[in-house]
């Protein structure tokens, strides 16, 4: 198993189908829930193991879920309310390094649940034009709002194996 990426890169086609995003917005709706489980027997010395040699601990990857995730919901709100507007991206690595990321995780498993309602409320009003609205990543380009539920849908699951997987191996 490539324990970088666990479920593979994100793959895209290039039509999205109402049933497929139904699909990623459950995703998406029930990731606070499976990490919150995948999570709830881990001690701070389990939380402080790093899923795969050079990566992040599984505190880490709880609070960058966290940044990650408010992140993508006020892209979502930017390219919903302004015409294909830029967005700033940010130093994930140093990021990860800043104090707050050692706090205990608690915290960000709240985010990660309200920010989700408020996030999953959002994407299932969203009309088949506003699928087709775009922000535009420095890096990337542009980014339509129904490739993004994708990209994030994604994100949330890549994380997730990055921890049930450490877990699995080591047998917690």
């Amino acid at each position: 198993m490539d324990m970088k990426f666990p479920i593979g890169s994100f793959q895209f086609e290039d039509e999205i189908t109402s049933s497929g995003l139904s699909v990623w917005i459950d995703e998406i709706e029930d990731l606070p829930r499976l990490l919150r489980d995948a999570v709830k027997k881990l001690e701070d010395e389990q939380l402080d193991t790093a899923y795969r040699s050079g990566g992040w601990t599984v505190r880490q990857v709880i609070h960058h879920l966290a940044d990650s995730h408010m992140n993508a919901y006020f892209r979502f709100k930017l390219a919903l309310t302004e015409e294909k507007p830029v967005i700033k991206p940010y130093d994930e690595t140093k990021w990860a390094e800043l104090s707050d990321y050692k706090l205990p995780i608690e915290p960000s498993l709240l985010l990660l649940e309200t920010l989700h309602k408020r996030w999953t409320y959002l994407l299932r009003s969203l009309t088949p034009a506003d699928m087709e609205k775009i922000f535009i990543h420095p890096d990337s380009g542009e980014v339509s709002v129904g490739k993004n539920i994708g990209i994030y849908a994604w994100h949330g699951k890549h994380h997730l194996a990055h921890i049930t997987s450490l877990c699995n191996r080591q047998g917690w």
